[in-house]
């Protein structure tokens, strides 16, 4: 599965994960210098409206930065261990991080574009809530001040969305032939190796069928994964500043930066629970694909042979089929219980914490929403199991199967689960 498209793939991810480490203690570490020694100016600034936010100095040293540390782990490993897919595989690769976490600064610019918007809002209904003459006069010399304001903030709103549309479909785009080069990379691993693989036990589903599904599920699953941490690199920070305007939380009290640590521990607590419920769903579905693979190979042999494919063999074989979705059915009815129940409670989550400081009128409609929106980024990021399990659940056991299918290509034992009969 990865041999075939990234060079030497242990080695690989693992240099990949120590060389994020070092290019991300570098920058979090002495990125105001480097801007300095380039003439950027980095000091803290109030946030960007509208497009300015993707050239501000900070992003201009980022792009630098960016290109310059994908430029050198490529040219290492086209160098150390040139290989056929490598264009695709280390440069496509990082094209598709830096598309996607260009899309959550998109995010990020809207979120920022939140305060003025609601607060101008929140300014024009409260005006109109007062009585009197008094309130028709300052309605009609501010009426026109207050609509053109909001007028432009629409426009620089619209700005924002006609660039994450392109964004949206530039990398979507990308990715789906990104995918398909991998499948290719494994459909041309696999098929190299059909005399010695042939014999294996649904050798044609797996290359055609499992390499299929591996890539289509990577398609959705991996970009969602680059999001969710993406997303985190983006709003923890924002998280991090708006936990300022929140002074404490529902029976726990006053604490420091409250709304970050009670995301992580809601989000942590979902992941978990979700993790332990859905436990047997992956070999479940691993098993699945086995019976269901050993009805269709009788019926395939039965057009050919009279004496294979007789009632009693395929009535047997479908028992098998039948038994084992049942018992997917009954371990998914529970899944669903406790996945829908946490979801349900995580949509009203935050406002029980914030219960607090909008009855004290601490905040503005403006930072309520920037709350709402970087709470619940941030959120969906940790619960990216949660929200991806089931996805996630038959992605597992189509690398159960295409595991197995290596281990005989390379004289290998088979997995415990293959092992066992269905």
């Amino acid at each position: 599965m990865f041999k075939s498209f990234f060079p030497n793939p242990r080695l690989f991810f693992t240099s990949l994960i120590g060389y994020t480490a070092v290019c991300c203690f570098i920058w979090y570490g002495f990125n105001e210098q480097i801007g300095a020694f380039l003439g950027l100016d980095l000091s803290t600034q109030d946030p960007v409206i509208g497009l300015g936010h993707f050239v501000s100095d900070s992003f201009l040293l980022f792009y630098l930065y960016y290109f310059a540390c994908t430029a050198l782990f490529a040219a290492f490993w086209f160098r150390v261990a040139n290989h056929p897919w490598q264009w695709w595989s280390i440069l496509g690769s990082a094209f598709i991080l830096f598309s996607t976490y260009f899309s959550v600064q998109v995010s990020v610019a809207i979120n920022n574009w939140r305060r003025p918007f609601f607060d101008l809002v929140q300014n024009a209904l409260s005006g109109s809530a007062n009585e009197g003459a008094e309130k028709t006069v300052r309605s009609a010399e501010t009426i026109t001040s207050t609509s053109e304001q909001l007028f432009d903030l629409i426009v620089i709103f619209a700005e924002i969305a006609f660039l994450a549309i392109f964004l949206y479909v530039v990398t979507r785009f990308f990715v789906s032939h990104y995918i398909f080069r991998w499948r290719t990379a494994m459909n041309d691993y696999y098929t190299a190796q059909w005399e010695q693989v042939r014999s294996i036990e649904g050798a044609s589903q797996r290359i055609q069928e499992d390499t299929m599904r591996f890539a289509e599920i990577m398609e959705g699953l991996g970009v969602s994964i680059v999001d969710a941490v993406m997303t985190l690199f983006a709003f923890l920070p924002v998280l991090w500043v708006l936990s300022e305007y929140v002074s404490e939380l529902p029976l726990v009290g006053t604490i420091a930066h409250p709304l970050f640590v009670a995301a992580l521990v809601w989000s942590v607590f979902g992941t978990g629970l979700l993790a332990l419920v859905g436990i047997k769903l992956p070999g479940l579905e691993f098993k699945n694909q086995r019976v269901e693979a050993a009805f269709r190979k009788e019926l395939v042999y039965g057009e050919d042979d009279n004496n294979r494919a007789q009632p009693p063999t395929l009535k047997q074989l479908f028992a098998n089929v039948r038994k084992n979705y049942f018992r997917l059915y009954f371990n998914y009815m529970y899944f669903n219980v406790a996945r829908m129940l946490y979801l349900q409670a995580d949509n009203i989550f935050v406002y029980i914490l914030l219960i607090p400081t909008i009855a004290a009128g601490a905040i503005t409609f403006g930072i309520l929403q920037q709350i709402l929106t970087a709470f619940s980024q941030v959120s969906n990021s940790f619960q990216y199991l949660v929200n991806s399990w089931t996805t996630i659940v038959q992605l597992l056991s189509v690398y159960k199967r295409l595991r197995s299918f290596e281990a005989a290509i390379n004289d290998e034992p088979l997995p415990a689960i293959d092992q066992l009969a269905t």
